[in-house]
């Protein structure tokens, strides 16, 4: 560990957590409060998103560009944002609740395969507890990811039964994966990727509001 407690971004801000968030004892207090205190407000629709390493994940360059699409196809009282991955589960509104705006760690640049399996583990029980959780919080859900977080929100689904329209799609991954890139799956800022969670959001709205007249 360096003598410093902290590491600090671009911008200069300092953060104090920059281990494996999933492993720290503060991210799993929060999560059972979120599990068994907090009170998620029904809506209809539910929108999960990777988490960002810039903190809050609203002040993120791609957590602005997915909800100005958010933006262009729902209402604010149709749909719930929630945020997963390496923090865990996390209900958008309590994005500044302590520990959430407070670590700087990037999973993807992980070499360790027991961390990434141990992350895959930890995060498919915490996703498997919120579908629990809110069973009948929401009427569809939809999420919008890529690799290792894809892979748990899959894996979670498979398991729960939960229903979730997931993307991008598997066709448009396998287009755009890029073996010689640092991120062969790329990024969900790609156009190609924005344009199926667009087309994707509407479905979901017509098919919640449409079969509702």
């Amino acid at each position: 560990m360096p003598e410093n407690k902290y590491v600090t971004d671009r911008k200069g801000r300092k953060f104090e957590i920059y281990d494996p968030p999933f492993y720290r004892s503060e991210f799993n207090e929060a999560h059972r409060y979120i599990i068994d205190e907090y009170g998620v407000a029904e809506r209809d629709i539910a929108v999960f998103i990777p988490c960002a390493l810039r903190k809050p994940y609203s002040e993120s360059p791609s957590h602005k560009l997915f909800q100005g699409i958010i933006d262009g196809v729902l209402e604010p009282e149709q749909y719930h944002k929630v945020i997963f991955g390496s923090c865990g589960v996390v209900p958008s509104e309590l994005e500044l609740m302590y520990p959430f705006a407070n670590y700087h760690y990037m999973l993807g640049k992980c070499k360790d395969d027991k961390v990434k399996q141990d992350f895959h583990e930890i995060e498919v029980g915490k996703l498997l507890e919120y579908f629990e959780k809110t069973k009948d919080t929401y009427r569809i859900r939809i999420a919008y990811c890529i690799g290792p977080f894809r892979k748990a929100m899959v894996e979670a689904c498979r398991i729960s039964g939960t229903e979730m329209h997931l993307l991008p799609s598997d066709p448009m991954i396998d287009k755009m994966y890029d073996i010689d890139c640092p991120f062969p799956e790329g990024s969900l800022s790609m156009q190609e990727y924005i344009d199926e969670f667009r087309a994707g959001l509407m479905i979901v709205r017509d098919e919640v509001y449409n079969n509702s007249l």
